[in-house]
């Protein structure tokens, strides 16, 4: 589950700046608005960056707005202020918030347990033994039921897919359960219910574990409200707070906007990053 966004980002190369007029506003600092430049600037010419757009807005007038780097090392294009980055995790605090609306409107409470509303849920079970010769498991039940609380709090027990544990990564994988990036056609509705049946990580409520909770929140969403999570989000939160470049699924007349994904190698150069997996 992931968003794109015109966003303050820094992604992983040579040095193009283009400055809008910076407004002097009481309190603002122009020689410390300058850091930022140095700072950007100094990862973009170490090959660790390879671009940037920054914006800071104070008392309702831009005083910093500026995009420097390539959004396409490959291409040599100049980064522009108006490009799209991908959110990729920032998508939770939007789920979150999306959870808190219904919330308010009384359709749940926050320690009801999601086998609710969701039943593949109940009778939850929690990793005993990984064996990693044949990643298979052994489980023992859970003491309590996974609440809406926990799954806002990241306390459910639930692992993240590629980028958790050896163990979450092993199962996950073994079972076709991923992060987000690179599955454009699957649908929550299709892989929360086989996510539920999976070993949870630690008994809900001991303790935090970062992982895909907001995924499992998004297909609650749609169950509570009777909607697809994108159209919700866009009649909810986008379209009444004017954000008018957010999407699931970027439009095709906004492609050429996007900067394409990249990450650091092990010589901590930024290099392109592949967003496929086997599905």
């Amino acid at each position: 589950m992931r968003l794109f966004l015109i966003l303050f980002l820094f992604l992983p190369f040579p040095i193009f700046c283009q400055t809008a007029a910076t407004t002097e506003v009481a309190g603002v600092s122009t020689e410390r608005l300058g850091r930022i430049d140095s700072f950007v600037n100094r990862y973009i010419q170490e090959g660790r960056l390879n671009g940037a757009v920054g914006l800071i807005m104070k008392d309702g007038k831009v005083v910093y707005h500026k995009a420097m780097g390539y959004s396409n090392i490959t291409s040599r294009t100049p980064m522009q202020k108006d490009n799209i980055f991908r959110i990729a995790s920032m998508t939770k605090p939007i789920v979150s918030a999306a959870v808190m609306m219904l919330w308010e409107e009384g359709k749940f409470s926050l320690d009801d347990p999601i086998s609710k509303f969701i039943p593949a849920f109940k009778d939850a079970k929690v990793l005993d033994r990984f064996y990693n010769n044949d990643t298979s498991f052994t489980t023992v039940p859970a003491k309590r039921e996974i609440t809406i609380r926990h799954l806002l709090t990241h306390t459910s027990g639930i692992g993240y897919a590629q980028i958790g544990s050896p163990f979450a990564n092993a199962i996950y994988a073994k079972y076709k359960i991923n992060g987000g990036i690179g599955t454009p056609t699957e649908k929550l509705s299709e892989v929360i219910p086989r996510l539920a049946k999976l070993p949870l990580f630690n008994q809900p409520g001991d303790k935090f574990l970062y992982g895909l909770n907001t995924d499992v929140l998004g297909y609650f969403i749609e169950i509570i409200s009777g909607k697809s999570l994108d159209v919700f989000l866009q009649e909810r939160i986008f379209a009444p707070l004017g954000m008018k470049d957010t999407y699931f699924y970027l439009p095709a007349d906004k492609a050429s906007r996007l900067v394409p994904l990249y990450k650091l190698n092990d010589k901590n150069k930024a290099e392109a990053y592949s967003a496929k997996f086997d599905n």
